[in-house]
Formats: C-alpha cells, structure tokens, sequence
C-alpha cells in the first residue's frame, strides 16, 4: 500500500522496503533480479558515488541507454544525494543529445554502449559534464559501472532531503523546437502516492509483478517502477518493445499490472497465437498517451481479462489528469472516447482564451491544478509564469466536459503531434526540412494512424525546377533529426495555406485527413 507518510521523499522508498521486505524481489530485468536490500545498498552507492564526484543538491546527473535494471538505483542514488536524475530520449539525434546535456549541466553521464560513440562526440561540448560512467565496461576513459559501484560504500549518505528536491526532470519538447526540462519535485511525488492510492489502476500487493515496457525517459516509464517499489511489488523491465517478449513474460512471471500504450495492444493484439495465451494473472492494465480506436479497445478488455483504466496526463502532472476507470469501459457507458474524470484532489476546467470557465458541452483549453503540478520548467522563467498563469497549468489541448462529469478531448490548441506516444513538435521538423536544398515552403501535420495514434506527413511546396522526391526528403530528415520525429509521407503543393498575418492555417491541411474521426488527438 502506498503510505506517503512513511515514504514521504523517493529516497525513503528502498530504504524503508529494504527493512520490511529485504530477501524480496525489486527488480527483474533479463534473468537479473535484485532485491530490495540489494536495491537499498546499490542506491546508496549510486549517491556516495556522485557525492564522490563532486555532484552538490540541485545538480543534474543523466541517464542516456535504453530501460536497463540499473536505472532505478541510480534515480534512488540521485535522489539521495540530492542531485535529480535527468533522462535523455535515446531516440534522438546527437545534436539534440548534446543540447539536453548542455541545457540541464549535468555533472555526471550514466550511458550504455550503444550511445558510446554519441557521447564521444557530444561531451567536448558539454563543459559542465565531469564524469562519464559507461554503464556496460568496456570503454578506454571511462570507468564501468561495475567498478565504480564496487569502489563505493553502501552506506547511507545521511543527507536530509527536502521537500522541494527535484528528483526527476524530463524533457518536452517546446512550439520553438527547442526542448524545456521539467522539473519534478519530492512533493510532487508525494501527490502522486496520495492520488493513486485511492485508485485501482495503482493499488499494486506486496509480491505482485508490475511490467515496464515504457521507455525510462517518459514519465510513465518512470512511475511504474518508483508506484511498484513504493508498495513493495517487482518491477519487471523491458529493454525495448518486443510484442513477443511481452507475452512470453505475462506468462512467465505471472505478470499482475501493466503500462501499455495503443500501438503496443494494437501489436500484442495481431501476434499469431495471441488468443491462446494465459492472461490470467493480469489484473489491471492502464493506457494512454495516443488515441485508441473502440474496436481496439473492446477486444483488448475480451483478450487480455484485466481491469482496464485510461489514463490522461501530461510531463508537467507527473502523467496525472483524468482517468477512465475500469467500469467506463462497459460499452453501455458511451464513455469509450472520454479520458475519464480528474483525480479526486485535482482541479481540472475547460476554460476560454481569457481563462474563464467554459459551459458543459463547450469546448476550450483543459487546465489542471494539483500538488502534482511540476514545480516549472528549468531555467525558463518566462514558459513557467505562461504554462501555471493563474494557479493552474495550461496543457494546451482542447476539449469539453459532458453532463456526467467526463472529459473528451476534441483537438489540440498546441500544434503538438502524439506519435506512438512520443511528442513531435511541427515547428522543429520544419526547420529540418526548410534546409533541404529543393524545399521552398512547409507544413507538417499530424494525421490519423490506426498503429501510432498520429502520424508525421509534411506538405512541401518545392523551389522552382526542383523535382519531387519524397524517399530523398525523408532520407535527409533523418539525418538531421531523430527518426520518430521524420515525416511518415510527404505531399507536394503548389501553396500553403495561411492567415493575413502570415500564419500557416494547420486547421485547414488537417482537416481533409481528421474529418471523419470523432477524436483528434491523444
């Protein structure tokens, strides 16, 4: 059960389970399982190791390699040294590595050796970055992770921690292209214990399995395993999606709670054999990040036996919002579409350009108020004071309330795209495009996918003479940019729509693509 009072910080968590449930498993990933005292004495030396290092309160420590069961030691390290894990999208280019580190100065770089050669090239240009452990050993400078941590006492650092910490920021990426570090507090975190424990979706037994097939640098991926631990269940981590592995582990382990979004119930859902598996230990699956078709969803509440709960939320709310509970999803509801009904302590309105509250059935920008709300964005005063205007925070996505008290999210006030439950900001891959040397205007827009939720298409219009070549466009993207955030098709324009003002009219290039949809977005 999750007890804010005797876990009031993240730091508390593998200390206090390390007590209680010492000889129990805390962590499984690939044939490794690591026990709550092993999970308590391997943070501890995470934190003596960055003290070591010269890492002070405040200070920002990354973590750049796909889900690995070393992460949670290392947030739970940070979080006693006071320093605040910083996850890097693995997915991106190394230019936008490099901005993430130089934006949030972290001290010290845990990475795997797929991002070696990334990290080579990146940290010259990072002079706030100090230390480089290379978590897989092997590399020539850098020390492994295994003999750092072996050089380390697994002794409590005893420093006091704080409500106000920050003990995770994650980045999101803004309208400019340029990506605002999220800062995440202890007392944020406490918010969360609060509200999920009211909850089913949340509510784990001590002993239960909790699979994490969400990457560690999103929020969800990190909530899982810090809900599981809090409550004393196994985290059970996925290096990446691989729809076979998934069903083979449910099975295995006995899994009880999972995190999917769309695209992965999409996948598990057309896997040969799919409906003779045992699913018979799941007892909750939450989802979200990208829209899911009805069909979809009713035959993955039949397949799969669980509880079923949406979730609707953003970075900036710890993935908290609203939540469409298990007994919405009974088609007779008519709550299919909905993403539910906000938290019990949380503020959530519709409001108008002026922030005043809308009439029931109207559609305006959602805003959320909660404890979980993050403390701001890092180093971005003015983004902080327009996001949390008025006390609450501005998501910038559109919807309404209906006469029972659901949400439904109708557009985006934002031009945001939701790919497969990654962020795509259209401003950031137009300037991608705008350096082609044939491209003499652009728009990109996200358009329904049945997989991804959204996906990228940019509409082009060409520089005189230029010939039309869309593998050759996408091709070069890629190299400039990560490949999530590359356009899945391009269409070739004469003109581009756009207001007096200039502005490109996005309403209008979606609406061919979106009008037969009752949801246009995540």
């Amino acid at each position: 059960m999750l007890d804010p009072v005797l876990m009031p910080h993240l730091a508390d968590i593998p200390r206090v389970q390390s007590e209680k449930l010492a000889d129990k498993p805390a962590i499984w990933f690939e044939e490794k399982t690591t026990t709550f005292a092993g999970l308590e004495k391997n943070a501890n030396k995470v934190a003596n190791g960055l003290l070591a290092a010269g890492v002070k309160p405040g200070d920002r420590v990354a973590y750049l390699a796909k889900n690995m069961g070393c992460y949670y030691e290392q947030l739970f390290g940070c979080a006693k040294s006071r320093s605040t894990m910083t996850g890097i999208n693995n997915r991106l280019a190394p230019p936008e590595m490099k901005f993430i580190l130089s934006d949030s100065k972290s001290k010290v770089l845990f990475v795997a050796k797929e991002f070696y050669e990334a990290a080579e090239k990146i940290a010259p240009e990072c002079p706030e970055l100090k230390t480089i452990i290379a978590i897989d050993g092997g590399h020539k400078d850098w020390p492994s992770y295994d003999d750092w941590m072996a050089s380390q006492s697994d002794k409590a650092p005893g420093l006091k921690t704080e409500d106000d910490d920050d003990v995770i920021q994650l980045y999101t990426s803004g309208t400019t292209g340029l990506p605002k570090g999220v800062m995440l507090t202890n007392a944020n975190y406490r918010a969360v214990f609060t509200e999920a424990a009211k909850l089913d979706w949340a509510a784990y037994d001590e002993g239960d399995v909790v699979m994490n097939a969400m990457p560690l640098f999103h929020v969800a991926g990190c909530n899982i395993g810090v809900l599981a631990s809090a409550q004393g269940a196994m985290t059970l981590i996925l290096r990446e999606i691989d729809p076979s592995a998934i069903l083979d582990l449910v099975e295995q382990h006995k899994v009880n709670h999972a995190f999917w979004v769309p695209a992965v119930i999409l996948m598990l859902s057309q896997m040969p054999g799919v409906d003779d598996r045992d699913f018979s230990s799941l007892k909750t699956i939450s989802y979200g990040a990208s829209p899911i078709a009805e069909d979809l969803l009713k035959r993955a509440v039949d397949l799969f036996g669980a509880k079923f709960t949406q979730l609707y939320g953003l970075t900036e709310t710890v993935g908290l919002g609203t939540y469409l509970p298990p007994e919405a999803h009974d088609p007779s509801w008519g709550k299919l579409r909905s993403c539910g009904v906000p938290y019990p302590t949380a503020i959530v309105r519709v409001v108008d350009p002026q922030d005043n509250p809308v009439p029931q059935g109207e559609v305006g920008e959602i805003v959320i108020g909660a404890d979980f709300v993050m403390k701001g964005y890092w180093n971005r005063e003015e983004a902080t004071e327009e996001a949390l205007r008025g006390g609450l925070f501005h998501t910038g996505d559109a919807g309404y309330f209906d006469k029972d008290g659901f949400l439904f999210i109708h557009d985006r006030i934002k031009d945001m795209i939701v790919s497969g439950g990654e962020n795509v900001y259209p401003a950031e891959v137009e300037n991608a495009l705008f350096s082609h040397p044939d491209v003499a205007d652009v728009a990109v827009i996200g358009i329904p996918s049945e997989k991804w939720g959204e996906a990228v298409k940019a509409i082009i219009v060409l520089k005189e003479g230029a010939t039309p070549d869309k593998d050759a466009i996408i091709a070069f993207t890629k190299e400039k940019i990560a490949g999530y955030k590359c356009p899945k098709s391009v269409d070739f324009v004469k003109v581009l729509p756009r207001n007096p003002s200039g502005k490109i009219l996005r309403k209008d290039l979606r609406e061919p693509y979106w009008k037969d949809t009752d949801r246009r977005v995540g």
